[in-house]
């Protein structure tokens, strides 16, 4: 459902299930410096629960042509992309090495070689 919020703005409201995942959100606040804006995700444990079991798994599975070698919530994307880091042209192996050094490892669901 669509409404007319307020000064413009238009709000989305619709029924999601509890364990589906969340697009980043946004708030605006101010502080002594000026406006802040803060991006968030929430990420429910069941989707890294979920990642963590395909992981332990992968080893069992013979993969075709593609591998899934991770899954990336939009605010990692959002963050890596404003640090300069070249998301949409990046390999598996450099993402996944980034994955590593930042330790969200937990965004790994292959125990494979990438």
């Amino acid at each position: 459902m669509l409404s007319l919020a307020s000064e413009g703005f238009f709000i989305a409201m619709q029924n999601i299930n509890p364990n589906q995942f969340i697009d980043a959100q946004v708030s605006f606040s101010e502080n002594s410096s000026g406006l802040v804006i803060e991006k968030y995700q929430e990420i429910p444990q069941e989707f890294t629960d979920s990642l963590r079991a395909q992981r332990d798994l992968s080893g069992q599975v013979r993969e075709g042509e593609s591998m899934r070698a991770a899954s990336i919530p939009v605010i990692v994307v959002e963050k890596w992309l404003n640090e300069g880091f070249p998301f949409w042209s990046a390999s598996a192996k450099e993402i996944v090495a980034k994955l590593q050094m930042e330790n969200l490892d937990y965004f790994i669901t292959t125990n494979k070689q990438v």
